[in-house]
């Protein structure tokens, strides 16, 4: 008996997640493992998060909450927009899901009819095609290499574009290369897309606060104000404030959109838990030096990393200005032998035999749609690091 539709059956479960728990089973069969697999930081949220959502749940009184997110939680958005991006948005105008990724699938669930095309630049991060898939849409990949900082420009943007084109996505700091946009960059794609009214712009801005280099962020909305109409800003505290496990995010846009979205979560998963809209609530309100102290910590992590892959040989990689994510090339290693004798045909067997080989966890290019990559998160210690690097440049050494 088959129980998947045609369109669970067309996508894959997450390449990363897959990953990682490859690792795990590793690992506790006993094997020294460096899992740099999952982008998640490695320490903890601000002590006034948790302790904000342990007191809503002494307090009691939870129940269901409101489907486009508690108000005092859009209230605290809006000031961080306002804040941070200097942009304006009304409590009708944000709404509040369990992650980004929700936010992403609410979005195209309210909004892509059968076929419709959304223009997703590459390498981007492993569950945008699918999402897209899922709910009926067409992905359209334009790949973008590391010659123009894998950023799209606005001729590949215009080139992309089709009367079936419904979005545009768009990532800033990226997952998995780590570049980040800037204003000029934006207003030439803003141009292009002013010459097509009915295009949509989804902007996924979840790693706003983490920079590695000293170019500052900016958002698409500020950017390019003259599409705020058909602009939705998807952002959430699991990057900045270490809340992955936490499951919120937030998106800001055109109140018809909005409304669609929270239609749609009411029919899924009514709301965010209470507990961690609280906990959310404190984090976006409170005191925002650990976001600081976060950031330099990576930074310092970048940094190590850098050094220690300038000295080995045969792989590609320039220091990213933003996320937490090498993106190494190693295109250059490709059809040589591992130590076990295993071809390295590709991305994927060159992955393999370092988690089988070598005890490191990496995710293979091919899952961002960027062949002849691997991606590390450097959201570990100094340690695990050292250590990752240590494996990877013994691997190349000894391809034959």
């Amino acid at each position: 008996m088959t129980f998947e539709n045609s369109r669970a059956a067309a996508v894959k479960s997450s390449p990363s997640m897959a990953v990682s728990m490859a690792a795990k089973r590793l690992i506790q069969e006993g094997r020294d493992i460096v899992d740099l697999s999952l982008g998640e930081p490695d320490f903890e949220p601000p002590a006034h998060v948790s302790d904000a959502a342990c007191a809503a749940i002494r307090a009691g009184g939870l129940r269901y909450g409101v489907p486009a997110g508690n108000e005092p939680l859009r209230r605290a958005i809006a000031a961080k927009f306002s804040r941070d991006n200097g942009l304006s948005f009304g409590l009708d105008e944000i709404v509040v899901g369990n992650g980004a990724k929700q936010l992403l699938f609410d979005a195209f669930l309210a909004t892509l009819e059968k076929g419709d095309e959304v223009v997703i630049p590459t390498p981007c991060w492993v569950s945008y095609g699918d999402i897209v898939t899922l709910n009926g849409g067409t992905p359209v990949y334009v790949e973008c290499p590391a010659a123009s900082g894998f950023k799209l420009t606005a001729a590949q943007l215009e080139a992309a574009i089709t009367p079936r084109t419904r979005w545009l996505m768009l990532n800033s700091p990226s997952n998995p290369t780590g570049a980040v946009m800037t204003r000029t960059e934006y207003e030439a794609l803003g141009a292009v897309l002013a010459k097509h009214p009915n295009i949509l712009v989804l902007s996924d801005e979840i790693y706003e606060h983490i920079l590695l280099a000293d170019q500052p962020f900016v958002s698409f909305g500020e950017a390019c104000p003259a599409l705020r109409e058909r602009t939705l800003i998807v952002n959430g505290v699991s990057k900045a404030y270490a809340m992955t496990g936490w499951r919120v995010g937030y998106a800001a846009g055109p109140k018809g959109l909005i409304a669609a979205m929270a239609k749609m979560q009411s029919q899924s998963v009514t709301s965010v838990s209470a507990p961690a809209q609280a906990a959310a609530l404190a984090a976006l309100d409170g005191d925002q030096s650990p976001v600081g102290e976060g950031v330099a910590l990576f930074r310092r992590r970048a940094a190590l990393v850098a050094n220690r892959l300038g000295t080995i040989p045969g792989i590609d990689f320039a220091p990213p200005p933003g996320a937490f994510y090498a993106f190494i090339g190693i295109s250059g290693l490709l059809g040589r032998r591992s130590p076990a004798g295993a071809q390295i045909v590709d991305d994927t067997a060159f992955a393999r035999v370092l988690l089988e080989e070598f005890g490191v966890s990496s995710i293979p290019g091919i899952a961002f749609g960027a062949p002849g990559h691997i991606r590390f998160s450097i959201a570990a210690s100094d340690a695990q690091l050292e250590k990752a690097c240590d494996r990877l440049e013994a691997m190349v050494r000894a391809l034959a």
